[in-house]
C-alpha cells in the first residue's frame, strides 16, 4: 500500500501569515476580532477561538475599541476606512498576492477602464476586490458567463488567486474573442497553480485520492473537483476520523493532498495514520499463517505427530525466539549504522541488525566510493516498501544536518550562502545548504529588479525572513542583508564623526543646491553656499561627481540622520591672504564682474573683487565705465591699495597700460610717453586719486 503525500499540500504563505498575524494579534491585545472567518477551516477556527481569536460576522457586532484582523482575503477600500474612523485597531492580513491583484485593478479602473474579475461573485477575495475598482466591474465565472459579455472595448481582466487554471484558459479564450482589447493578467497566486498541477499529476495514477481540508474552502474544493476527473475513487475529508478505512485495500496507491486552509498538523494526522497503515498491512498478511491456523488442522496435526516433535518444534520455536531477541526495532526516521553487504549498478545493500536488510539507492547516498564492510550511518524512509525490503536514505541525514543548522542560524539572525537555482514566477529559487529557498522578486534588492534570471548560478549573502518547518522550505532575503550592512556601515561612519574635523569625500551627486558628497559610507551635503568664497551659480562650477575633496564637517543631526559639510572652509579666506598674493604695485589679470556709475568691479579670484575707478579704467577721459570696459572682459590691472580690514583693494587699468607702454619703450627706441614739457600739468589723471567718498557706494567684499 505505497503513500504518497503532495509536496504543494497544506497551507500557503497567506494563509499561514494571516494565521500567526491574528495569534500574534490576540496575545498582544489580550484578544482580536476577524470579520467573516479568518480561514475556510473549522478545525482552525477552533483553534484560534481557544487562542482569543473571535469571529464577527458583521461591523456592528464588534465591540468598541476591538482589535480587528482582516483576512487574507481582504475588503473594500471603504471598510478600511470604516473600522479606522470607528476607533477599531486595524490588523491588515490580507495576502500579498491578493493586495497586488487590488493595487492593479484600483490603478486601470482610476483611469476610467473596465475591469473584469475571473472567479466566484460569492467568493469573499472577488468582492474584496470588486469593492477596489473605481468604474465598471463585471465577475466571471465560467465560459458561459463570459460569452455573455457584450458592448465592452476594452477592459483588464485579472483572476481570483485560487482560480483552477483550466478554468481560467477556457475564461480567457473565450473574452480574447468579444472584448477587441483585452489586457490579461494571469493573478492565480503560484502555489495555487502548482498545488493543482500537482495534484492533477498524482491523480492519474491513484487508485485512491484523500483530499484534506474544510468543505467551505473554495481552493480546497477545486482540488477535489481536479482530483475526481483523473480518478474514480477521490475522498474528501476535514480529519484523520474521516478515513474511508473500508473502501481501501492494501493494494491500492494512495495519494494525499490539501487545499490552502489545511493546517499542517491535520495534513500530518492523516498522513500518520495512512503511513502506520502501509507498514501494517504487509506485516500482518506475512504472519498471519503462523499466527491463526485453521482450527480443523490442529487435531490432524496432533495424531500425526510422533512423541518427539512437540519438544522438538518448542526446541526451534525457542531457537527462534532468541534470534528475534537479538534482531533492532526500528521506525521510519530512525538513524541507524549499518555494515555494507552487497553493492549493484543501482543499489547498496546494508545489514542495519534487522530481520531484513535496508537498501539504499546510489542517488541516496552521499559517500560515492563507498565498498562492502563499510559501516556508513543511514535513515530509516520505509520499513517495507511493499516487498519485505527496508528503504534506507543516507542523503536525508545530510539534509537534516543541513536543517538544523540553517535553523540554528536563523535562530542566532545569522546570514547564510545561497546560489540561485532558477527564475519562476515571483522570484527565485535557490539552494542554501541543500535545502531549497525561495527569494521573492521584492527581496533580491534594494532596487526594483528587471531580469531575475541574471542571478541564476550567483552566490548570494541572504537571511531567512520565513521558515516552514513542515516542509523544509525557507524564505530569504537578500534585499534585508544589504539593508542591515548599510545601516551598520552608516552607524560605523557616523561614530567616527566629529564637528570641525577635516575628512576626505567623494562627491556623489550634484542639485541645484548644493553637493552630496560620500563621507565613509554616509552623504552629507556641502550647501551651495559653502562650496566656494565667491559667487555660485551652480555646485558643477567648483566640482564634479565622482570628484574626491577635502570637506569640513559642520554639523551633525544624528536624529534626523543630516550632515553639514563645508568645501571653502577647506581653503583660505580669500581676505586673509589678500595682502601677500596682491601686493601694492603688482600687476595681475581679473574679470570685470560688475560695473556702476563709479567704477568697474573687478574679480581677482572667487570671493576676491577690487574696484578699479572711472579715473582708472581708460589713459584718456571717459564719459562712462562702459566707453572703457565691459562685464566678463578680461582685463589687467595694476593693484594700486590693498586694506584686508575692509576687505577693499584698488585697481587701475590706467596704471597698468602705462606701465607696459614704459616697458615697451625700454625696448623700441623712440617710443615711449611723451616729453615733460608736452604734458599737461594739472590734469586729474596726473596722480592716483582718491576715492574714498565713494566708499559709501561700494559694497563689502564677499
Amino acid at each position: 500500500m505505497p503513500v504518497e503525500i503532495g509536496k504543494h499540500a497544506g497551507f500557503c504563505y497567506g494563509v499561514r501569515a494571516a494565521v500567526d498575524r491574528a495569534i500574534a494579534a490576540a496575545k498582544a491585545s489580550g484578544g482580536c476580532w476577524t470579520l467573516g472567518s479568518l480561514i475556510h477551516n473549522e478545525q482552525v477556527l477552533r483553534r484560534l477561538e481557544e487562542a482569543g481569536v473571535r469571529r464577527a460576522e458583521t461591523e456592528d457586532s464588534l465591540p468598541p475599541g476591538a482589535t480587528v484582523v482582516i483576512r487574507s482575503h481582504g475588503v473594500p477600500p471603504e471598510t478600511l476606512e470604516r473600522l479606522s474612523a470607528r476607533g477599531f485597531q486595524v490588523v491588515d492580513a490580507t495576502c500579498p498576492n491578493v493586495a497586488r491583484v487590488h493595487a492593479l485593478v484600483r490603478a486601470y479602473s482610476e483611469q476610467g477602464g473596465t475591469v473584469l474579475i475571473a472567479g466566484s461573485a460569492e467568493h469573499p477575495e472577488v468582492a474584496a476586490t470588486a469593492g477596489w475598482c473605481k468604474g465598471p466591474v463585471y465577475v466571471v465565472a465560467d465560459e458561459a458567463q463570459a460569452a455573455g459579455i457584450s458592448g465592452v472595448d476594452s477592459a483588464l481582466l485579472v483572476a481570483q488567486t485560487t482560480l483552477p487554471h483550466r478554468i481560467w484558459d477556457g475564461i480567457v479564450r473565450v473574452l480574447r474573442g468579444r472584448v477587441p482589447r483585452l489586457e490579461v493578467r494571469d493573478t492565480i497566486c503560484a502555489a495555487t497553480a502548482a498545488r493543482q498541477e500537482e495534484a492533477e499529476k498524482l491523480a492519474r495514477r491513484a487508485d485512491v485520492v484523500l483530499v484534506v481540508g474544510g468543505h467551505e474552502s473554495a481552493n480546497t474544493r477545486a482540488l477535489y473537483d481536479t482530483c475526481r476527473s483523473r480518478c474514480g475513487r477521490v475522498y474528501f475529508l476535514e480529519s484523520a476520523a474521516g478515513i474511508p478505512w473500508g473502501e481501501i485495500r492494501a493494494s491500492d496507491y494512495i495519494v494525499i493532498t490539501a487545499g490552502a486552509s489545511t493546517p499542517d498538523w491535520s495534513l500530518k494526522e492523516v498522513a500518520t495514520r495512512m503511513n502506520d497503515l502501509e507498514q501494517n498491512v504487509p506485516q500482518e498478511t506475512t504472519e498471519q499463517p503462523s499466527v491463526a491456523e485453521p482450527a480443523e488442522a490442529q487435531p490432524v496435526v496432533q495424531e500425526a505427530a510422533p512423541a518427539e516433535q512437540p519438544a522438538a518444534e518448542h526446541a526451534e520455536n525457542s531457537f527462534m525466539a532468541d534470534v528475534e531477541a537479538t534482531l533492532v526495532t526500528i521506525r521510519p526516521g530512525q538513524t541507524i549504522t549499518g555494515t555494507v553487504v552487497q553493492i549493484t549498478d543501482d543499489e547498496v545493500c546494508v545489514n542495519i541488525g534487522y530481520k531484513s536488510d535496508g537498501l539504499v539507492k546510489k542517488s541516496e547516498l552521499v559517500t560515492q566510493d563507498v565498498k562492502v564492510g563499510d559501516e556508513i550511518d543511514v535513515e530509516v524512509v520505509k520499513v517495507n516498501d511493499g516487498e519485505g525490503n527496508v528503504v534506507l536514505s543516507q542523503r536525508n541525514i545530510v539534509n537534516r544536518r543541513n536543517w538544523d543548522a540553517l535553523m540554528a542560524q536563523y535562530e542566532n539572525n545569522e546570514y547564510v550562502t545561497g546560489v540561485g537555482k532558477e527564475a519562476v514566477k515571483g522570484g527565485l529559487i535557490a539552494s542554501v545548504n541543500g535545502v531549497r529557498a525561495f527569494i521573492p522578486a521584492s527581496q533580491l534588492s534594494q532596487r526594483y529588479v528587471e531580469k531575475i534570471e541574471d542571478f541564476v548560478g550567483k552566490e548570494m549573502k541572504l537571511k531567512i525572513i520565513e521558515v516552514d518547518k513542515a516542509k523544509k522550505r525557507i524564505v530569504c532575503s537578500r534585499k534585508a542583508v544589504a539593508q542591515e550592512e548599510a545601516a551598520a556601515r552608516k552607524k560605523e561612519a557616523w561614530s567616527k564623526l566629529a564637528e570641525g574635523e577635516v575628512i576626505p569625500g567623494i562627491v556623489r551627486r550634484l542639485t541645484d543646491f548644493g553637493a552630496f558628497v560620500d563621507v565613509g559610507g554616509v552623504d552629507g551635503l556641502v550647501h551651495v553656499t559653502d562650496l566656494s568664497w565667491g559667487r555660485v551659480r551652480h555646485p558643477s562650477e567648483v566640482v564634479s561627481p565622482n570628484q574626491e575633496i577635502m570637506v569640513k564637517v559642520l554639523s551633525l543631526d544624528p536624529e534626523r540622520e543630516r550632515i553639514q559639510l563645508g568645501y571653502k572652509q577647506t581653503q583660505p579666506r580669500p581676505w586673509d591672504v589678500a595682502e601677500e598674493k596682491y601686493p601694492a604695485g603688482s600687476i595681475v589679470e581679473g574679470k570685470v564682474v560688475r560695473i556702476t556709475t563709479f567704477g568697474a568691479f573687478v574679480e581677482l579670484e572667487p570671493g576676491l573683487d577690487g574696484l578699479v575707478h572711472i579715473s582708472q579704467c581708460a589713459l584718456t577721459r571717459i564719459a562712462k565705465v562702459e566707453d572703457a570696459v565691459q562685464v566678463g572682459q578680461i582685463v589687467r590691472v595694476k593693484v594700486l591699495s590693498v586694506d584686508p580690514q575692509a576687505k577693499r583693494i584698488s585697481l587701475s587699468i590706467r596704471a597698468a597700460l602705462e606701465e607696459e607702454a614704459f616697458n615697451y619703450s625700454d625696448e623700441i627706441p623712440g617710443e615711449g610717453m611723451a616729453p615733460a614739457e608736452e604734458q599737461e600739468t594739472g590734469d586729474e589723471y596726473a596722480t592716483p586719486v582718491d576715492y574714498s567718498a565713494y566708499a559709501a557706494q561700494e559694497p563689502e567684499g564677499e
